[in-house]
């Protein structure tokens, strides 16, 4: 059974966490986002935004790739003019996040058990309506993946998560954003 190469990207290779500095104009994430589309491959979550310098902003993307098909989207993201720096998390120390708010029906019979759920992932009830709780959960997937589980029996409402963001760990002298 064959399979197109927009399956395959989906499909085969592991996820990597490529942190993409560039600057803070109009069109560059169009242009990035479309390197992605024209050449077929799936982003599985993509955040951008300023960073410390408001003339360059990050670009978390999320996708899952061979080391070949790798090499070739951080060959062309460097070729964008926009680009200022790729760097594949995977391959270095880093810590990664996500956020996600959940909404999930509320009855006076379990909010309790809502509550403790709530409490053993550490997260917040961050709004309180007679219906329902908003919940922000911040984790790994697998923290978010695991919650959303638990909580799934008592009805979610409503779901957003950000996707995942990262950064290198420790200080790397020439690491700074250019000013």
């Amino acid at each position: 059974m064959s399979q197109k190469k927009s399956d395959k990207s989906e499909t085969e290779g592991q996820k990597h966490i490529l942190s993409v500095l560039v600057e803070n104009k109009f069109g560059v994430l169009v242009r990035v986002s479309g390197l992605f589309s024209r050449r077929g491959y799936n982003i599985d979550s993509l955040s951008v935004a300023v960073t410390e310098n408001p003339s360059i902003s990050r670009m978390t993307i999320v996708v899952r790739a061979d080391d070949q098909v790798l090499e070739q989207v951080k060959k062309q993201l460097n070729k964008l003019i926009d680009v200022i720096k790729v760097i594949d998390l995977n391959d270095e120390e880093h810590v990664e996040r996500e956020l996600a708010l959940i909404k999930v029906k509320t009855v006076k019979d379990t909010k309790p058990e809502i509550l403790q759920i709530v409490d053993a992932f550490r997260a917040k009830v961050i709004d309180i309506a007679t219906d329902s709780f908003i919940i922000e959960v911040t984790g790994d997937d697998k923290k978010i993946e695991a919650i959303e589980t638990l909580l799934r029996p008592f009805e979610i409402q409503e779901m957003v998560r950000t996707g995942r963001v990262g950064l290198s760990r420790g200080y790397k002298e020439g690491s700074r954003d250019r000013n």
